[in-house]
Order: C-alpha cells, then sequence, then structure tokens
C-alpha cells in the first residue's frame, strides 16, 4: 500500500510507503537530507567510512533493552565493513505526550539530533517515540537515508504477552528490519543479485520467512517466529555486492 505524505518512508506492522516533501525540516547536515537508501554503500563498505556512530534518543520510558541495543551491534557487525567499529549510544529526550505523524517525527529529529557524518565516521539516527502513529498501526519506519523512528508504546503493547514475543526480540526485529532498508534492501540502492523483491509490496523481499517480509512484524505480534526472523541469502547476497561482508 502507497500513501503520498510529505517524506519518503517504510512503515512495519502494516507496511505502508510514505513519501513527503522534508524542506521544512531540512537537517543540518546535507549527506543526511537524502533518500532513503543512498548511504547503502557507505554504511556498507569501508570505502570512505571505518566507523559506525549510532545516535538512539528514546522518550521517557521507552529506552531501548541493552540486549536489544547487543543484538542489533552484532547484526551490523557481521554484514557492515567498519574495522573502526559500531557504536550505539542512548540519550533520553522529552516526551512527545502526542500521535505522530511522519512530519512531526523530522520535526523532531530536526530539534534533537546532534550526530553527523564526521571524518571516517557514518551516523544513523535513532527516535524512540511515546506515541503511536496517526496514519496505520506500524511499530516503527524508515525515511532519508540515516533515519529511523520506532514507536516505543506499540511495541511495549505488542510484546510480552501470551503469545507475544519478548520486547527484546521485538524491539530487535523491528530495528533489524528498518535498518535492512538503510542499508538498501530490497532493490533500494543495494542492487538485486537475483530477483527477490515483492513489487506489490514495495521494497520488501518476496520470501515470507526472511526479516524483509513485508508483514513480518504482524507474524512476529502474532507469535509465528520464536526468535528474530533472519536475512535470507538473496537479502545477504545484495549486500555483499554492495560492499558488506
Amino acid at each position: 500500500m502507497k500513501k503520498i505524505l510529505l517524506l519518503f518512508s517504510f512503515t512495519i506492522l502494516f507496511f505502508s510507503c510514505k513519501k513527503q516533501n522534508s524542506d521544512p525540516y531540512t537537517l543540518p547536515d546535507a549527506y543526511s537530507n537524502q533518500a532513503l537508501g543512498t548511504s547503502a554503500h557507505d554504511l556498507l563498505s569501508a570505502d570512505k567510512y571505518t566507523t559506525l556512530n549510532i545516535q538512539v534518543q528514546y522518550m521517557p520510558g521507552y529506552q531501548l533493552d541493552p540486549a536489544a541495543i547487543t543484538n542489533v551491534t552484532n547484526y551490523l557487525s557481521a554484514i557492515c565493513n567498519k574495522p573502526g567499529g559500531i557504536n550505539i549510544t542512548q540519550t533520553q529526550i522529552t516526551g512527545s505526550g502526542d500521535t505522530l505523524n511522519p512530519s512531526k517525527v523530522a520535526a523532531l529529529e530536526k530539534q534533537n539530533r546532534t550526530a553527523y557524518n564526521s571524518g571516517s565516521t557514518i551516523s544513523l539516527y535513532i527516535l524512540v517515540s511515546d506515541g503511536y502513529d496517526t496514519s496505520v498501526s506500524t511499530l516503527g519506519f524508515s525515511y532519508r537515508c540515516t533515519s529511523i523512528c520506532l514507536f516505543g508504546k506499540d511495541i511495549f503493547d505488542h510484546s510480552g504477552g501470551t503469545g507475544e514475543m519478548s520486547r527484546v526480540n521485538l524491539e530487535t526485529s523491528v530495528l533489524e528490519h528498518e535498518l535492512g532498508h538503510i542499508l538498501g534492501l530490497v532493490n533500494l540502492g543495494s542492487p538485486m543479485q537475483t530477483a527477490h523483491q515483492d513489487v506489490s509490496h514495495g521494497n520488501h523481499c518476496a520470501n515470507t520467512k526472511c526479516l524483509m517480509y513485508y508483514a513480518i512484524e504482524l507474524h512476529v505480534g502474532l507469535g509465528l517466529f520464536s526468535t528474530v526472523p533472519l536475512l535470507d541469502t538473496n537479502c545477504s547476497n545484495d549486500l555483499h555486492a554492495n560492499g558488506g561482508k
């Protein structure tokens, strides 16, 4: 499903592509204003950037679980050629106390983000919000080339219960899926080595068991997976061909 809003992004749970004009929310760093998938090779390879810095800013009560941070660090370390290391930091920001749409998320990023590319270090930004998305039921989305938003309250509400995935695993699944889009999957900056794009659902994988399947979070939320889904061979091959391990 595609919607025209004001910023290009991908949502998960019920995935929908959103396109938005980011002019009112232009970041001070020109690189970070580029389209989703543009930074894939820079993130995957060591050609230009040898260190990856990830700035996580969370609203009160929704700090990412340390185990999820470890999982995501391991996920990226296995994919990205970053001999200088991968560093993830978390800091708290003021809560929104409101439902959020992509425009509000972009405004919050512009107001709070401080980490940008510097020298041989490339930076990503992750906002963990205390609000719900206003357009569809989602757990998170990626937008621009280095930006991700997670809906922390939604993740808390859909994890840890009977038949549900643990919060650690759900946070991990959402983050790793959205990072997959930032890394150019599928056919979004990391060219396909073998055709596997589910064109009816945008830039997602046709393999229903793959982390990049369009409804993977719905399946996870329904308890159809007991562990975090993995990238399939086709997605892994795309990343490797674009400079990844």
